[in-house]
């Protein structure tokens, strides 16, 4: 038994995690490669191996002639009978090769064909370890800044976060463990290219995959997302089980679950509505937290009008147009958002709508926390808003 080429190969496929009969075909492959170099051609060439112990044996199949004009593949009837009296002429001899006996080069070259398949096995390892997790999230080192990218360490490869895949704002310290959506796994020479982000809107959805057990299980599922990274997220949710509320199962008890997932994404604000597949009633979700009076939905043409109170305009529409852009996306609608008195102007609401709503309105401002006339100053009120009705 040949003992230490068995021990060396149980080693590289446990660290490695190649399997040995790839090790050994390596191994069979190289030394017939260094026949060849060290005799010229190894057409006759014959390895025996033993896959269980690792021994092995060379032998060179040589023809017996009575005039020698190759001396890798014939053998002289005088030399064949010294080996064995019983050969004749046109027989076949087996003579043993010793390996020890290659030069140095072809010694070399085998090595180095060995060594070669190895690296070889160990970047298709690796490459199939990482291919598994595309579209997934993983967990990574934070190394170093390589220019305006990140390097990240996720185990056995490297990942480069670039400029484009990060979050502006979002600064990370050497060793720091931060989550990464995998885009794209690249096969290439030189080991896998690994392609992370942490701006993709996939990347939220996993997280409530990791972090809901409902979502994990499918009782809840995530039926839209929109996502402006690094500022604000709306995910749509939807309960195959009557009896599980999907807003209440993401958010968890006293916001547990929502606020992992807010933390791990540095303070990123999240909207969870409910599905609907009525589009009026998605839109009118969509466009939390402001409060909506009516929604006109063409399915065909994909576009929306909504009219909201006048004192919601700016909290429907959002700061730079935000919440409005998020909930189109969510959607997938084209969204047009007037307030009561664009309305009545264009003749959707009666002229007297406002006179009529006067004392619902005085009451829902009550209750949402507002003292001051909507009329006088209405910006101020919808930031006030904006602030304390997010979730």
């Amino acid at each position: 038994m040949n003992t230490e080429l068995l021990e060396a190969l149980n080693v590289l496929e446990k660290e490695k995690d190649i399997s040995k009969e790839t090790l050994l075909d390596a191994i069979e492959n190289s030394l017939l490669n260094a026949c060849k170099n060290h005799f010229g051609k190894a057409d006759n060439i014959k390895l025996v191996m033993d896959r269980e112990t690792c021994d092995y044996q060379l032998l060179a199949e040589k023809t017996v002639v009575e005039t020698v004009e190759d001396k890798v593949e014939q053998i002289s009837l005088e030399d064949a009978r010294a080996i064995d009296s019983g050969y004749e002429l046109g027989d076949v001899v087996q003579i043993p090769i010793e390996s020890k006996s290659f030069g140095r080069i072809a010694t070399q070259n085998a090595k180095n064909l060995i060594l070669q398949k190895i690296r070889e096995e160990e970047r298709k390892v690796v490459y199939d370890q990482y291919f598994e997790k595309e579209r997934d999230i993983v967990t990574g080192i934070v190394q170093r800044y390589v220019g305006r990218n990140i390097s990240i360490n996720l185990g056995k490869a490297d990942a480069m976060l670039t400029e484009n895949e990060q979050v502006k704002g979002e600064i990370f310290q050497p060793t720091e463990r931060i989550k990464l959506y995998v885009v794209e796994v690249k096969n290439t020479t030189k080991g896998p290219r690994i392609l992370v982000s942490r701006t993709h809107p996939e990347l939220v959805k996993r997280l409530f995959e990791a972090e809901v057990t409902e979502v994990r299980d499918g009782i809840v599922e995530i039926k839209s997302i929109a996502r402006e990274a690094g500022s604000r997220t709306k995910i749509a949710v939807w309960s195959n089980d009557p009896d599980v509320d999907p807003v209440g199962a993401c958010v968890g008890m006293n916001g547990a679950r929502v606020n992992a997932i807010v933390d791990e994404l540095r303070g990123e604000k999240i909207d969870i509505i409910n599905w609907s597949d009525n589009p009026a009633i998605l839109i009118e979700n969509a466009l939390s937290p402001a409060k909506v009076i009516s929604v006109m939905a063409d399915p065909d043409e994909k576009t929306a009008s909504v009219i909201v109170p006048d004192y919601q305009l700016s909290l429907a529409i959002g700061k730079e147009g935000q919440n409005a852009r998020l909930a189109a996306r969510l959607t997938g609608y084209k969204i047009d958002i007037k307030n009561e008195t664009q309305a009545i102007e264009s003749g959707e609401l009666p002229e007297n709508y406002l006179e009529l709503m006067e004392g619902v309105y005085e009451e829902e401002m009550y209750e949402d926390g507002y003292e001051q006339d909507y009329e006088e100053d209405t910006e101020a009120i919808c930031e006030e808003t904006e602030e304390d009705g997010k979730e």
